[in-house]
């Protein structure tokens, strides 16, 4: 009730700041996708679908979509595993280093990027690692994890431990409490943030400029296109497929989250 009532009461210029912000940072989007369905000569323009069927029919185009693609999605699903196994280790118990264990887990996305892909590539040289898919992907991971820790993290604190406990007295093993009890309990976290990591995977550019080698992920494909002005309607399909691409996990994961605050089971 309060809460409406200050929603209803926010003073006129606030609302137009707010409203003026998002039409800033909107603009230049809207201006992206108008441009990629436009062409012309001169001052007449007209609807085209001219500019998709040629960008889609470019290999270094597909070529790096597919790259992308491929690293977002094994990225995604090593994060899974990482990030499944350290929530599980840290929800509930407290030890000597817990502090600084997921101090590490956030550390790679609290950074700026350009000190993690120094970081990296650091490593990588010390390793003696030839920069390829797999330390794109390896990097990608790193940063990822911290998706699925929050998620997970934040439903395991939700979920009663009482469960877990009449499964283990009812004779189930760790295996089957966690396949039959835990996992269903944490499966819209899991998906939210794997859909938020695939997502933050696959436009990541500062961090995979430093450890792609001579791979071409989309981001840095379109990156080199800045310096082609002649293909500016052909990046602007590109750019907005990449919008696309990202922007609907992310909606999927907010929907998939909302009104997940009580667990099924929960007597909260």
């Amino acid at each position: 009730m309060r809460s409406n009532q200050a929603q209803a009461a926010a003073p006129l210029w606030l609302k137009t700041l707010a409203y003026g912000g998002l039409v800033f940072l909107h603009f230049p989007i809207a201006v992206i996708f108008l441009n990629a369905f436009l062409t012309g000569e001169g001052s007449q323009s007209h609807f085209t679908l001219r500019w998709v069927h040629e960008a889609l029919a470019r290999e270094d185009v597909i070529a790096a979509i597919l790259l992308s693609l491929k690293v977002a999605t094994i990225a995604t699903l090593m994060a899974l595993i990482m990030g499944v196994m350290a929530a599980a280790a840290l929800y509930r118990r407290s030890f000597f280093g817990k502090e600084a264990i997921t101090t590490m887990l956030i550390l790679p996305i609290a950074l700026p990027g350009i000190i993690t892909g120094i970081a990296l590539l650091s490593a990588i040289n010390m390793l003696d690692i030839t920069p390829g898919v797999w330390t794109i992907i390896v990097s990608h991971a790193t940063f990822c994890v911290v998706m699925i820790y929050n998620n997970v993290i934040a439903r395991f604190r939700r979920m009663p431990h009482s469960l877990v406990e009449a499964s283990m007295d009812l004779g189930a093993d760790g295996c089957t409490t966690f396949r039959y009890i835990i996992l269903p309990q944490l499966a819209t976290a899991l998906l939210a943030g794997a859909l938020l990591a695939f997502a933050l995977s696959f436009d990541e550019l500062i961090v995979t400029i430093f450890t792609a080698g001579h791979e071409i992920t989309l981001p840095i494909w379109l990156l080199n296109q800045l310096s082609r002005p002649r293909d500016a309607a052909i990046t602007n399909v590109v750019a907005m497929m990449v919008m696309l691409i990202t922007a609907l996990p992310i909606i999927a994961a907010y929907y998939l989250t909302r009104g997940t605050g009580t667990v099924e089971g929960s007597s909260r």
